[in-house]
């Protein structure tokens, strides 16, 4: 551990790893030394999969599998992924329904599940390598103290009972929805809930999946299935059950032969008979969004910046393209001799994430509260549009895109690292 980084990432979980990655290339050839704070141990060197029936999933746009080949790990997430061959949107109660394709979009996935907890192992798996010497994993740890100084970030870190003083240049938070440093700082935040919370758990139909990914809206809120491997010889989905506020304690209590018939009742049977569920966990439903996501020498970076609804699955592919356009950012800086705390530089970071996050952002929000509304003459509307998307080919495809990750421009990090880095 040293007394002062370059860039100092609070936070090593996906996002904060997955900017360490992105940095890695650069980090030998720049003379970047990094650091990642984790209060969690950094797990035993060597890569293992785990397999576990209630391993919870993130879902990844067909547009995030670049950014993790850029940082040279997506051939052995390859591993244990698996692809979203097609997407069935439908509207409990109507005929509407639309259908993607990968075959037809011309594309081997239209998006892949991966188990968070394989994610992370080959994170921090590349962040072990021999060629990471430039940063350092300190972890168990934790910042307990920012304070900001002319042009560096002066932190408190707490580890093995001791504190020790450190600065960095650049401080990257990535420390969760529930960050403490953000509100440390003074931070504010847009909080509105929805009255809903996300009822997760993994779930088995009596036959396999298919590759297909389900979103189905009811009047009580959206509902998604994700196709997963199998886990025993039991096919394996990941559910997200939206379910209003007042309902989520019943929800929960239910029995397992209960809760598959609750289930049932609401999402059909489109994916077969539900024969088994696992733990379930049950979360409230928020959109925030911070207020300031830049400062001289500070970043603040995936849900510490922004939670979204879990309708589509963009959160973490939203992070993720904030995570490779910082990186690209900072390389470049480096490169031209302009201070990695530079606000102006940050600003122009930040800037060029305002339209990306307010379309994710807007999306979200608008199609949940659309298709919860219980006025006859929308839900009419909203079973028309999903008709026509799957009867016109252009609409599909411009939807396809947008579901992919596809409509952003593709990441530069390895533009980045040209002419000077091979």
């Amino acid at each position: 551990m040293k007394q002062h980084y370059d860039i100092l990432i609070i936070g090593g979980g996906m996002v904060g790893a997955s900017l360490a990655c992105a940095l890695l290339p650069a980090s030998e050839a720049l003379a970047l030394n990094i650091a990642v704070v984790e209060s969690h141990p950094l797990p035993e060197s060597g890569l293992s999969y785990n397999p576990s029936y209630d391993s919870r999933a993130t879902a990844l746009a067909y547009g995030s599998r670049s950014s993790y080949e850029l940082m040279g790990v997506w051939q052995k997430l390859a591993e244990h992924l698996t692809p979203i061959e097609h997407i069935h949107v439908s509207d409990r109660g109507r005929f509407g329904v639309a259908r993607l394709h990968a075959e037809q979009e011309r594309v081997p996935a239209l998006g892949y599940v991966v188990e968070n907890h394989w994610l992370g192992r080959v994170l921090l798996d590349r962040l072990q390598q021999p060629d990471a010497g430039r940063i350092d994993f300190i972890s168990p740890a934790e910042v307990i103290g920012l304070n900001p100084e002319a042009d560096r970030m002066s932190l408190l870190l707490s580890r093995d009972g001791e504190q020790h003083r450190l600065s960095a240049e650049l401080v990257v938070m990535a420390d969760g929805g529930r960050s403490s440093l953000r509100e440390q700082l003074g931070i504010g935040y847009r909080s509105d809930g929805y009255g809903q919370h996300a009822v997760i758990a993994n779930v088995s139909p009596d036959k396999p999946h298919g590759g297909v990914a389900y979103e189905r809206f009811t009047d009580s809120g959206p509902m998604a299935l994700l196709p997963l491997d199998d886990q025993a010889g039991l096919h394996r989905c990941g559910l997200v059950w939206t379910v209003p506020d007042d309902r989520v304690d019943e929800i929960m209590a239910l029995d397992d032969e209960a809760f598959i018939e609750r289930l049932h009742d609401r999402f059909g049977y489109r994916a077969g008979r539900f024969i088994k569920v696992g733990e379930r966990h049950s979360y409230p439903l928020k959109l925030m969004l911070a207020e300031e996501q830049v400062r001289s020498n500070l970043v603040v970076l995936g849900n510490a910046a922004h939670a979204l609804h879990p309708i589509a699955g963009q959160g973490y592919n939203l992070a993720l393209r904030a995570v490779v356009a910082l990186a690209e950012q900072l390389i470049k800086a480096r490169k031209q001799g302009v201070p990695l705390g530079d606000l102006a530089m940050l600003q122009q970071y930040h800037q060029g994430r305002l339209a990306d996050q307010q379309r994710t952002i807007g999306f979200s929000d608008y199609t949940m509260k659309l298709f919860t509304n219980r006025n006859p003459l929308l839900a009419a509307g909203r079973n028309l549009g999903l008709q026509l998307l799957d009867i016109c080919p252009p609409a599909k495809t411009l939807f396809a895109r947008s579901a992919m990750g596809l409509d952003q421009p593709a990441p530069e990090l390895k533009a980045a690292l040209k002419p000077e880095l091979k």
